[in-house]
Order: C-alpha cells, then sequence, then structure tokens
C-alpha cells in the first residue's frame, strides 16, 4: 500500500530544509569564532538577535566590547557566529583582502534584485573591471561639472521652503526637513547620474518615479523576514509573493527606461565623435555619458569593456549609492545644528563670506567649518553605521590589540573559516573613546581642527572616518556625495534660521541599511520625518 502524495511531499519538504541548515548547523558547531569571548547565547534559532533589534544600533555591541574586550564574537539567525572587533589592524586587514572578504551571498541576492550586477553587487574580477571603467567619472573634475546641478536642485529645494513660509504668513513654517532632502537628492542624482528629471521636489509623479518607489518602499516586518528566509534558502526563491510580482514589475520599467536612456547617450556620443572614442575624450555632463563613453572608447581592451547589462545596472546603482545616503547625511546635519544655535551662527557667518548663491566645487571646498560640520556629521551620525563580509577562504587576521579567548588564552590574531560572517562596525569605530576621546559622544566639528593622532589609524578612505569605507571596496562616489552634501547645507543655512519642532528625545534613530530620524504618530506608527521649524535669516 503506497503513500499518500501529501507525506512523499512533506518528506520532501523536510529533506531540503536539512540539506540548506545541516551546513549552517555544522559550520556553527566548527567555527574558530565559537573560541572568541562574547556574550551568552540568548536563543537556539535567534541567537542574540533579540537584544540587536530592541536598541539602537551598535548599542548592545558597544556593551558587550567594554565587557569582553576589542575582539568578540556573538550569535545571529540560527545560531550563527558573527565577528564583532574595533581593532582598526584587524578591520584594515578586512578592507584590504576584499578577495576573501566579500558582501555575503544573501546580501547579494537581495542587493542584486533590486539593482542587477552594479558595482555595488559584483566582486572580484567584474568588480575591479566595472571600477576601472566608472572611476573617470568620479572623479574632481567630473565632480566639478557636475556641482551647478548641486547648487540649482539646492537653490530650488530652499526656495520651496520660502514658499512653505510664505503660506504660513511670513514669519515660520514647519517643515520635515527628511522629506524635502529626499526630494532633493533624488532630483540630483537623476540629473548628475543619467540626465534624468524624476521631478520630486515639485510634486510630480513619473513611470521612474514610481517604480523607484515600488523597489524602494520598506516592507512590512513579516514580508521582510521571509524575504531573509528566500536570501538564506535558496529553495525558498520558488515561492512567489505578491510583493516579488510587484518588483518584477518595477525592474520592468526600471530596465526599460534605463536602455532607452543607454541607447540616447550611445547614439549622440557616435554622432559627436564617430568610432574613434577614447578616454581623453571623457567630457560630458552626468555620470551615465561619461561611463558609456569610457566604456565606448577605442583604446579599452574588448575583455574590459562592460556589457550593456551592467552598465544598465548603474542607473539604480546610482540611486540607491547617491540618494538616501546624502539625504539622510545632510538630515543628521541639520538635527545636530537645530539643537545648536552657535555652531549654526558660525557656519553661516563663514558661508556668507561667499558673494554668490551658487558656489562652486572649489568654493564649497574653501569653507574649511562647512568642511568641519560635514566630518563631524559622518562621524557622529554614520548614515550607514555597520556594514557585513563574509570570508570565502580560511583565513588569519592580526590584531593591534591582544585578547583573551573564552579559555583563557591571550591571542594576537583571529582564526577565521570559510563562511564566517564578520561585521565592520562603521558608527562604533568613529564614536571610539579611544580614537576620538572622552568627548566623542558630543558634536563638535571643532575636533577637526586637531585631528587625534589614534585617528590615523582608522582605515577609512576620507576624513579619519570609516563612513565611506576604505580598501578596494571603498564607496566610489564619495566625492560626489560631499560636495552634493555640502551645496544642500549652504543654500539652507545660509538662507534660515532653524530648530526643533519636536522635543529631541521624540526622534528616534532607525536602521534599515541607513539610519533615518523616526517619530511615532498618533496612530502608533513610526515614521521617517525630521520636523523643523524654519525662519527667513535677516541679517
Amino acid at each position: 500500500m503506497g503513500y499518500p502524495l501529501a507525506v512523499y511531499a512533506v518528506g520532501a519538504l523536510v529533506a531540503l530544509i536539512v540539506y540548506s541548515v545541516g551546513p549552517t548547523v555544522w559550520h556553527v558547531l566548527t567555527s574558530p569564532l565559537r573560541h572568541l569571548p562574547g556574550p551568552p547565547n540568548d536563543s537556539l534559532l535567534w541567537g542574540n538577535m533579540a537584544a540587536i533589534q530592541n536598541e539602537e544600533i551598535s548599542v548592545p555591541q558597544a556593551r558587550w566590547v567594554k565587557q569582553y574586550g576589542h575582539t568578540i564574537s556573538y550569535r545571529g539567525v540560527f545560531g550563527m557566529w558573527r565577528l564583532w572587533t574595533v581593532d582598526t589592524r584587524a578591520l584594515n586587514h578586512i578592507l584590504t583582502h576584499h578577495l576573501i572578504y566579500q558582501r555575503p551571498l544573501p546580501s547579494r541576492y537581495q542587493l542584486s534584485r533590486l539593482v542587477g550586477p552594479g558595482v555595488l553587487v559584483t566582486e572580484e574580477e567584474r568588480h575591479k573591471h566595472q571600477r576601472r571603467v566608472m572611476n573617470p567619472a568620479f572623479g574632481p573634475a567630473q565632480v566639478r561639472e557636475l556641482t551647478e546641478i548641486f547648487t540649482e536642485k539646492a537653490n530650488e529645494m530652499r526656495d520651496v521652503w520660502y514658499n512653505e513660509i510664505a503660506k504660513a504668513g511670513g514669519a515660520s513654517a514647519h517643515v520635515d526637513a527628511l522629506s524635502w532632502l529626499s526630494r532633493a537628492t533624488l532630483d540630483i542624482i537623476g540629473r548628475a547620474g543619467f540626465g534624468y528629471d524624476f521631478e520630486a521636489l515639485t510634486g510630480a509623479s513619473n513611470e521612474l518615479n514610481q517604480a523607484f518607489s515600488t523597489l524602494f518602499a520598506r516592507p512590512i516586518a513579516r514580508h521582510r523576514f521571509f524575504a531573509f528566509l528566500q536570501a538564506s534558502i535558496p529553495i525558498l526563491r520558488l515561492i512567489r509573493t505578491e510583493a516579488n510580482r510587484k518588483a518584477e514589475q518595477a525592474q520592468k520599467v526600471m530596465s526599460r527606461i534605463g536602455m532607452q536612456l543607454i541607447e540616447q547617450r550611445k547614439a549622440a556620443i557616435l554622432a559627436e565623435k564617430g568610432k574613434d572614442v577614447e578616454r581623453k575624450d571623457l567630457t560630458g555632463r552626468d555620470l551615465l555619458t561619461l561611463l558609456i563613453r569610457a566604456n565606448m572608447a577605442t583604446d579599452i581592451p574588448e575583455d574590459q569593456r562592460l556589457s550593456d547589462e551592467e552598465v544598465l545596472a548603474q542607473v539604480p546603482t546610482f540611486i540607491v549609492a547617491g540618494h538616501e545616503t546624502t539625504s539622510t547625511a545632510t538630515t543628521w546635519a541639520l538635527f545636530s545644528l537645530a539643537q545648536m544655535p552657535e555652531i549654526q551662527r558660525k557656519l553661516r557667518n563663514e558661508m556668507l563670506t561667499i558673494d554668490t548663491d551658487t558656489p562652486s566645487m572649489d568654493q564649497l571646498n574653501s569653507l574649511p567649518y562647512l568642511d568641519a560640520v560635514i566630518r563631524e556629521t559622518l562621524r557622529f551620525h554614520s548614515p550607514v553605521p555597520v556594514t557585513t563580509r563574509e570570508a570565502m577562504a580560511d583565513d588569519v587576521i592580526p590584531l593591534g590589540t591582544p585578547t583573551v579567548d573564552r579559555y583563557g588564552r591571550t591571542i594576537d590574531h583571529i582564526n577565521i573559516k570559510k563562511g564566517d560572517l564578520v561585521f565592520v562596525p562603521i558608527l562604533a569605530i568613529n564614536r571610539s573613546k579611544e580614537i576620538w576621546g572622552e568627548d566623542v559622544d558630543e558634536f563638535k566639528p571643532e575636533r577637526f581642527e586637531n585631528v587625534p593622532e589614534a585617528a590615523s589609524t582608522v582605515p577609512g578612505v576620507w576624513g579619519n572616518v570609516l563612513s565611506f569605507l576604505g580598501g578596494p571596496r571603498a564607496c566610489i562616489g564619495y566625492r560626489f556625495s560631499l560636495v552634493e552634501a555640502k551645496a544642500l547645507l549652504f543654500a539652507v543655512v545660509r538662507s534660515f534660521e532653524f530648530e526643533l519642532a519636536a522635543p529631541p528625545d521624540q526622534i528616534q534613530k532607525r536602521s534599515s541599511i541607513v539610519t533615518r530620524p523616526v517619530m511615532t504618530g498618533p496612530d502608533g506608527k513610526t515614521r521617517g520625518a525630521l520636523p523643523l521649524i524654519i525662519r527667513p535669516y535677516r541679517p
């Protein structure tokens, strides 16, 4: 007598789960990270994640580091060991050995569904080729050319705020800085990235804007968990959810419009230069044009060119990398300035020494206090607070400060097994008392007038902070982001005096890739927001 079909189905499902989970269990039992000091395991399934989810990001880890030492391990979902270290020598090793320490496969899967095979997702030789072709588009000369777009959109947002004040009677107005800065940076990356007008500041809606909103909308909690399971257990990707279908439709729209933009740029370049395009011909306004021009150059070997799919993937990549991070960083700058009128006044007085409201990149970079405010914002608020790497091979990480393992042995290195997860604690390094001193938890731009010697050990690509990472995978667009943020602050701080429109303790932090300010509404739901009261500045 045969068994019912349902029994075979259940048996097959159990076998698939064992097949998927079995290697994870074995890795948990054999990872050398289990020897490192750290907190006790809270849950067989969830590890220490409850403590991490219930507190502000990096706070539990900071507490554990204080208790157990610079280098610790703790447990994630399914009991997976995680390495957390604030040892700058160890972090320098991790960031420079990028072929060993790569973005984890589940993260690559989730990100690739949004941006395709772009520079944020690819690894090894493909990543190297993409960076080589893209680097010229992000150099100082090209960012200088794009600054006019930054200031134009910054001033457009400024004028919208003036209109809000006029509608409120002319003395002051309430604005949500996060919302407006998000619209401004979306407009900027549209124009500067690929010559497209999102028209977000005007409130207009278009096909690409709608597709972008669909793809990057924050899913509800139960959908986020299932998305995590799909990323971690490939067999579950066969299950199609409503969120999957909406995302796929939005991707089709972005791909279609992206390919239209690429074909238009190719045709324009060929009409201008013919087939003899060389890298020295890198002139143009938007990043996509520069990228295509570089990729079409006759002096690039054929095997180093990007495919149309890879070029297309840079369109959403520009949006992801150049939109949320800069708008969030600038929002946090205004959050701190709103509470510190003396710093706000000092910054405004410096800006008023520039006799134009459309400053060049060189003029923006000539303002030392503005530079210090940007540096302190990226140190103190770190828009991306942490990033993760997975070991693609066994390795040994050296330590600058020895630690004592769970068995009382003093060790000066960490043994890593292929598959181990390694965290790069950006915010924790940027707020390390050992690096920045006892006043590390104060927003104090003046600290960059005399940078502590210990900050020279931070393996970041810019400004003695880790916010743009370091090594071969450091943020390719950091110059773009810095000048953009300066242009936005220049327009706002010169034009308005502002303060928080809510008590600071009602504005919380919520991290999902980037850390945004959030407030709880009357309905009990939290929403991203930074409410400000703005008044026209009158000398």
